[in-house]
């Protein structure tokens, strides 16, 4: 399960600059299995691999960024999984389920063999909730959670689009966000869809997915 780290710890820095230094994961000393280190609200929040289906609805997602590149090769987006994203006006470092960014970004980043990505690399980033880490990735429910969420950090940063996937049982489907407000750290809801149903991505991406075969955990 998610675990938040940062209040049981004397840590010989802050968390996020020991992130953004690759040292926060080996000072926890966790294991090599695909666990993911990140910091959130100021927060170390550490979380398991993901299952195969969360990675199957992730493949779902980049093939419809590769259909469109297929049936268009000037197609301008590239759909590239976990890598690390340094918010710097958020004093965070998160690990993204999938981000997109244009095409000739992803070649300089790629030839630059960078380390980290930054926001404004970015046109959109993707999330899909899991067991452990839902709460991290939605809008903060005010009243009940007030530590900001990866959706504020993404909002702070000026990120574009924010597509979230929550395979949540009480409340699972798809929910686009934009028109980022840097000041409040929030955005707007552009566009919520089921599972099941085909899901359009704007312009500038003008993207399908198919969305067939998800399905909440548990189900």
């Amino acid at each position: 399960m998610s675990v938040v780290a940062f209040a049981q710890l004397l840590l010989p820095d802050s968390p996020y600059a020991m992130w953004v230094r690759g040292e926060l994961e080996e000072y926890l000393r966790l294991p090599d299995d695909g666990t993911r280190v990140e910091v959130v609200g100021g927060e170390i929040v550490v979380s398991p691999a993901p299952v195969f289906a969360h990675g199957g609805i992730l493949s779902d997602i980049q093939r419809g960024f590769e259909r469109a590149l297929f049936v268009d090769d000037s197609f301008s987006w590239r759909a590239v999984q976990t890598i690390n994203l340094d918010l710097v006006e958020a004093g965070d470092g998160y690990i993204p389920d999938l981000v997109v960014l244009h095409k000739d970004n992803e070649a300089e980043k790629r030839s630059q063999d960078v380390l980290h990505l930054h926001p404004h690399d970015l046109e959109l980033v993707v999330e899909v909730t899991s067991v452990s880490n839902a709460c991290h990735d939605r809008r903060p429910m005010f009243g009940r959670q007030v530590k900001p969420t990866k959706w504020n950090g993404y909002a702070r940063s000026g990120v574009p689009y924010y597509l979230l996937v929550d395979r949540d049982p009480r409340q699972p489907g798809v929910t686009l966000f934009g028109e980022p407000d840097k000041a409040e750290a929030t955005y707007q809801t552009l566009g919520e869809w089921k599972f099941g149903e085909g899901v359009r991505l704007p312009e500038p991406f003008g993207v399908e997915i198919n969305t067939e075969t998800w399905k909440p955990w548990g189900a």
